[in-house]
């Protein structure tokens, strides 16, 4: 009977120890890492999907803030306030920051910083960006909200945004980096994005020239820009093995493309390519393969912010 007392005692204790552990473990991976609490994006029939509106999170001590218009800035009237330079960025993960960046470090922020010490009155750059849109998503999404009386909007792609597939909603719910919904837990979103094995999305194929499909896109936007009394400036970053000059055929014959399209278009086009290869370590302008670091921030927001004042 003692010995039954004391296992089950014994037991009650391990079970306590677990139980403390784990509200342990959840508290940090809440307060630190911000899991239990990651942005949630919202299915689209037209734009494929957008982050959810009116949303805030921290992820690794970062702040991310979302507007009403699924923006990565503060909120904002859809008419442009008085005595007020607005700018409309927008783009894809680079555009956005994600996770890795501040609100107060991202692109836009930056150049905001920048203009603000430049020009007179009030400086606004909205963010309307979402990891992997492509000039299809970002067209869509300014046929929904419109420009917001912006002056200038500035598209800012990579090179693979050349090559993106037509808006799809198919990864929201079914693929980590896109959730529809908050989970239960901190632990549980731990499990989820490293030790759960999702099974393959089926491939997206699409037929015929994407490229082409996508300067289609851009040409649009310029006569959405034009309607609504915007300049539009065309923006490309590189990938990392292109800044290293090793960039591919097929990427060289997409980003020539596309420079004749802008001059034929007369579109301000502002190519990163030639500036990143003469830095002296293109490496440190970069966090991964595509995106990129503080410094690589940095030089772009610079770069804008003197494209968009040889607009004005």
């Amino acid at each position: 009977m003692l010995l039954e007392i004391g296992i089950i005692r014994l037991s009650l204790i391990i079970l306590g120890v677990l139980f403390a552990l784990a509200l342990f473990l959840e508290a940090i991976l809440r307060i630190v890492f911000g899991f239990g609490n990651p942005l949630i994006y919202e299915a689209d029939a037209e734009i494929g999907y957008l982050l959810a509106p009116n949303q805030q999170t921290r992820r690794f001590s970062n702040l991310i803030a979302v507007n009403q218009y699924s923006m990565r800035s503060d909120p904002i009237t859809p008419q442009r306030p008085p005595e007020t330079t607005r700018i409309l960025l927008i783009g894809d993960s680079i555009a956005n920051g994600s996770w890795w960046t501040d609100q107060k470090e991202t692109i836009s922020a930056l150049i905001t910083k920048n203009l603000g010490q430049n020009l007179t009155g009030s400086v606004e750059v909205l963010n309307a960006s979402a990891n992997s849109w492509g000039p299809r998503n970002q067209l869509a999404y300014l046929r929904r909200f419109g420009t917001f009386e912006s002056q200038v909007i500035v598209l800012l792609m990579n090179t693979d945004d050349l090559f993106a597939l037509a808006p799809s909603s198919a990864v929201v719910g079914r693929e980590i980096n896109y959730p529809a919904r908050r989970p239960a837990l901190a632990l549980i979103e731990l499990y989820d994005r490293y030790f759960k094995r999702y099974p393959p999305l089926p491939p997206v194929r699409e037929g015929g020239d994407r490229v082409d499909n996508n300067l289609t896109a851009l040409a649009q936007i310029q006569a959405l820009a034009q309607a609504n009394q915007a300049r539009l400036i065309i923006a490309i970053t590189p990938l990392i093995r292109e800044a290293q000059k090793q960039g591919r055929d097929y990427e060289l014959k997409a980003r020539q493309r596309l420079a004749d399209f802008t001059s034929n278009q007369q579109i301000f086009y502002l190519d990163f390519l030639p500036i990143f290869q003469a830095h002296p370590n293109p490496d440190s302008l970069y966090i991964d393969n595509i995106h990129l670091s503080r410094d690589g921030n940095e030089l772009i927001s610079q770069k804008l912010a003197e494209a968009i004042k040889k607009v004005f």
